[in-house]
C-alpha cells in the first residue's frame, strides 16, 4: 500500500488544471505574442475536459490558443516541461490535442512565423454584414474615445460562416451550458461588435462579442426573437459593450411591425442585469411610467405600451414597473415604503399562495400520517423568512440597475 501511495502521489504530479493551462490571447501586433499582460484564462473547460476539468499527464502544460484581434484566425500549440508516458510505463497521457480539435475549426497555425505572416493580412478584414450603431468609449489608459461599431450579419456575408466557426469556440470557455449552434437555419442573426483601432496609419477592427438571435414564430403572422447566446470577450468585459449590444439588437427588433416581444434562452443572473438596466432606460420615458402613474400602482396600459412600442413582455414589464417606482418612492417615508414592500410582497407571495391550495387539497385527500409528512415541508414561518430574504434582495439588485442608470 505504501508503494501505491507514493506512485499515487507521483502521478498527481501530472495533474494540470486546465482553466489554467488554456492561454487565450487576442493579438493586434508581434510583440503581443510574448506579453503575458495580453494572456486571459477560461471561467469553464468542463465541456472540453469534462467535470474536474483537469488534463492528466503532463507537468507545465500550456494550451496556446491565440486568434488574430480581428479575423479569429487561430494558433494553436501545446507545450509542457514533462509528459507521464517518458516516466512511467503502461500510463498514458490524455489525449489534450484531440479534444481541442473537436471544437476549433480546421485552418489553425501550429506555427508562430505562420501565425504572425496572417496577422499582416488583418488590414484587409472588414466587418460582416450591415452597420448598426456606432459609439465611443473613453479609454483612461491610452487618454482618448475609441469608436466600436456593432452590425448585424447572417451566413450569406461572404466569409463569415468560417469566421463563426472561429467565434463561436469562445462559447465553451465563457457559457457554462454553451452549445453550438445550427447555422444552416436562417432563422438565425447574428449581432457583432467591433473596435476601430489604428496600426500603421491603417484603420483595423478588431472583434469584441457577438449575440445570436433565433426567429420563432409566432401564429399567426408575427415572431418572436430569443436570444440564444451573448458573449463579450473578457478583454472587454466591464466597459459598457454589452449594454450597447443589448439596446442596439432591441431596438433593430422595435423597429419591425412583425415582432411580438422579445424573450431569452435561459438568461444568466448577470443577463438578467444588463437587461433590467436597458430594458428601463427605454421604458423611463414613457408617459405610463410617470411617477404619478408608478404610485398608483402596475396597470394594464404599461403592458400595452410597453408591448406596442419597445417590444417587452408583460412579465419584464412588471419587473421594469418595480424598479422605477422605487425611484419615484421615498423609502424613508413609512407609509411610501409600507405600500412599496406589500405591492412587491403581494407578487413573490404567488408560489407560496400555490403551496397552500395544494395544502388544502391534501387535507381532503391525504390520510394524517401522510398529511402530518407533507405538512413538515411547508413551515409557514420560513415561508414568511424566505418572502423577506427575496424581496430584500430584490430592492438591493434594484438599487443597482438604479445607481448604474444615474450614472448613464
Amino acid at each position: 500500500m505504501a508503494g501505491l501511495s507514493a506512485m499515487e502521489k507521483k502521478l498527481a504530479e501530472y495533474k494540470c488544471n486546465t482553466n489554467e493551462a488554456i492561454q487565450l490571447k487576442l493579438v493586434r501586433f508581434p510583440e503581443d505574442l510574448e506579453d503575458d499582460s495580453t494572456t486571459f484564462n477560461p471561467e469553464y473547460s468542463h465541456q472540453v475536459f469534462g467535470d474536474d476539468e483537469v488534463a492528466f499527464g503532463y507537468k507545465g502544460l500550456k494550451i496556446l490558443l491565440y486568434y488574430n484581434a480581428g479575423n479569429l484566425s487561430t494558433l494553436f500549440r501545446i507545450k509542457y516541461t514533462s509528459k507521464v508516458n517518458e516516466n512511467f510505463d503502461c500510463v498514458e497521457a490524455d489525449d489534450v490535442e484531440s479534444k481541442i480539435r473537436k471544437i476549433i475549426p480546421p485552418g489553425f497555425c501550429t506555427n508562430t512565423d505562420d501565425f504572425v505572416s496572417l496577422l499582416e493580412k488583418e488590414v484587409n478584414f472588414k466587418p460582416f454584414g450591415t452597420l448598426l450603431h456606432t459609439y465611443s468609449v473613453h479609454n483612461e489608459e491610452a487618454g482618448e474615445d475609441i469608436t466600436y461599431q456593432i452590425y448585424q450579419a447572417d451566413m450569406t456575408c461572404p466569409g463569415f460562416r468560417e469566421y463563426h466557426e472561429r467565434l463561436q469556440t469562445f462559447l465553451m470557455w465563457f457559457i457554462e451550458t454553451a452549445s453550438f449552434i445550427d447555422v444552416d437555419d436562417e432563422r438565425w442573426n447574428y449581432f457583432l461588435v467591433f473596435e476601430k483601432y489604428n496600426k500603421d496609419g491603417a484603420t483595423l477592427f478588431a472583434t469584441v462579442g457577438y449575440m445570436t438571435v433565433y426567429n420563432y414564430y409566432v401564429y399567426p403572422d408575427k415572431t418572436r426573437p430569443r436570444v440564444s447566446q451573448m458573449l463579450i470577450l473578457p478583454p472587454f468585459q466591464g466597459e459598457g459593450h454589452g449594454a450597447q449590444l443589448f439596446e442596439t439588437v432591441h431596438r433593430y427588433y422595435m423597429s419591425s411591425p412583425t415582432v411580438l416581444d422579445i424573450t431569452a434562452e435561459d438568461p444568466s443572473e448577470n443577463y438578467v442585469k444588463l437587461r433590467d438596466f436597458v430594458l428601463v432606460k427605454l421604458c423611463q420615458d414613457l408617459p405610463c411610467f410617470s411617477s404619478e402613474k408608478l404610485i398608483q400602482g402596475f396597470s394594464q396600459e404599461m403592458v400595452a405600451e410597453a408591448q406596442q412600442k419597445l417590444k417587452i413582455n408583460k412579465q419584464h414589464t412588471r419587473r421594469v414597473y418595480e424598479i422605477l417606482r422605487l425611484r419615484a418612492t421615498d423609502m424613508g417615508d413609512p407609509e411610501q415604503s409600507r405600500s412599496y414592500r406589500l405591492d412587491i410582497k403581494k407578487r413573490l407571495i404567488g408560489p407560496y399562495k400555490k403551496k397552500q391550495r395544494e395544502l388544502a387539497k391534501m387535507r381532503r385527500c391525504l390520510r394524517p400520517e401522510e398529511l402530518t409528512n407533507q405538512l413538515n415541508q411547508i413551515d409557514l414561518n420560513m415561508q414568511h423568512e424566505q418572502l423577506e430574504e427575496s424581496f430584500q434582495q430584490l430592492v438591493s439588485d434594484y438599487r443597482r440597475v438604479l445607481e448604474r442608470l444615474a450614472q448613464a
